[in-house]
């Protein structure tokens, strides 16, 4: 029996830019019966045809006026650094009464940018899925994405009440657990808990690479790998674009992090030089302690 329209949490839903984050969400507002619509909207024409082959989306538009024109609720799941100019272009457009949101990783200024940007009539909420792959793409994309994952809800004083409600709706039918954070606090934390590990895989990768060019030895280091290697620098496989975008966004907290972290090194480098047999016990000890209060 056909559902009303009441039944949905949302009539229709535009996605900008259905990859592996954008995609896994409308798998889950079509699973979830959340959204009776969903459209999107893309670069790539191939990319969005597999998205409706996967049932992702119902149709795609190449116009954003078009694809958000009866939407109550629109989600940002391009690179944070396009959300300015893609809010600029059609934000005026917006119906009365949308929800704006996105799944990006950092928020901050951003957050207030773009409510100054949208009209007073629309609402901005800003939300971030701690939950993704390695491997980019809709083809990528899956329903069980944000299983037991955290989201990160980023309200401000502004934010109308009744939109938080149906973002956090949104995210528990999901299937993950919601939290609210400042959106300036939320970018010093996932700085320190998910950007700078990120940086520290990429220049491990990097410095690896510097030993093996500057070796006489012709045995390829990374052939002799085992799992304590790939499990560090599993993230290094990375999408190069995104994390430049998100690197640059977070600059300011990440040059702070990367100052403490080579701190860190440095310290690690005096043990070794010193020989300090207690010292380097105490250090990997405390590290250890801390790893396995890691939930």
């Amino acid at each position: 029996m056909a559902r009303s329209s009441s039944e949905y949490l949302f009539q229709q839903v535009t996605i900008i830019g259905v990859g592996l984050l954008g995609g896994s969400l409308g798998l889950v507002l079509k699973e979830q019966g959340l959204a009776k619509t969903v459209v999107g909207i893309g670069r790539r024409q191939p990319n969005l045809e597999l998205a409706v082959q996967l049932g992702a989306i119902d149709r795609f538009y190449s116009e954003p006026q078009e694809a958000i024109r009866d939407s109550d609720f629109i989600v940002l799941a391009t690179p944070v650094d396009t959300y300015v100019s893609h809010v600029q272009q059609w934000g005026q457009h917006v119906p009365s009464g949308t929800i704006v949101s996105d799944v990006g990783s950092v928020k901050g200024r951003l957050v207030f940018d773009l409510e100054a940007i949208l009209p007073t009539t629309a609402s901005f909420v800003g939300a971030h899925p701690i939950a993704g792959k390695e491997k980019s793409g809709v083809a990528h994309a899956t329903s069980r994405l944000f299983d037991g994952a955290r989201c990160i809800v980023t309200p401000t004083s502004r934010t109308n009440l009744e939109a938080i409600s149906k973002v956090r709706g949104l995210w528990e039918k999901a299937g993950s657990e919601v939290l609210s954070m400042d959106p300036m606090v939320h970018d010093w934390v996932l700085g320190a808990v998910s950007h700078l590990p990120h940086i520290a895989a990429f220049s491990l990768m990097h410095a690896l690479k510097d030993v093996q060019d500057t070796s006489s030895e012709t045995l390829h280091l990374l052939d002799f790998s085992g799992g304590g290697l790939r499990d560090t620098t599993r993230i290094a496989a990375s999408s190069p674009e995104m994390w430049r975008d998100i690197c640059l966004a977070n600059r300011e907290n990440l040059l702070k992090m990367v100052d403490q972290y080579i701190g860190q090194l440095q310290a690690f480098k005096q043990l070794l030089k010193n020989q300090d047999r207690a010292g380097l016990v105490k250090n990997i000890e405390q590290a250890k302690v801390l790893r396995e209060g890691l939930t």
